[in-house]
């Protein structure tokens, strides 16, 4: 009978880091590694077609997906930015009475 060498689910699947990058648009800084923003969620997803599935998916309820960063080669955890929802609502309200006041 053959035998695996490996847990083949490692292939199968990646981690998914989800991270709340709100303050780079409420302070309008530039982004800061990954590593150093909050963690909303972290899951496990199938690796087939992640590039395309990753800004469709709603990763946690009340965010919106930013971004996303490919682990390096050998390494499985994806980050994945949101923004709040709430937030962006501000921010596209704000633009949009800034614009009517300029007309």
């Amino acid at each position: 009978m053959a035998e695996l060498l490996d847990e083949l689910w490692k292939y199968n699947l990646a981690r998914v880091v989800v991270i709340d990058v709100s303050d780079d648009y409420r302070l309008m800084q530039p982004p800061l590694p990954s590593i150093f923003y909050p963690v909303l969620n972290e899951l496990w997803l199938p690796r087939h077609q992640i590039l395309q599935s990753l800004p469709g998916s709603s990763l946690v309820e009340g965010y919106l997906y930013d971004w996303h960063e490919s682990p390096p080669e050998g390494e499985s955890d994806w980050f994945v930015g949101v923004v709040s929802s709430e937030l962006v609502h501000q921010l596209v309200t704000k633009g949009m009475s800034t614009t009517s006041a300029m007309n």
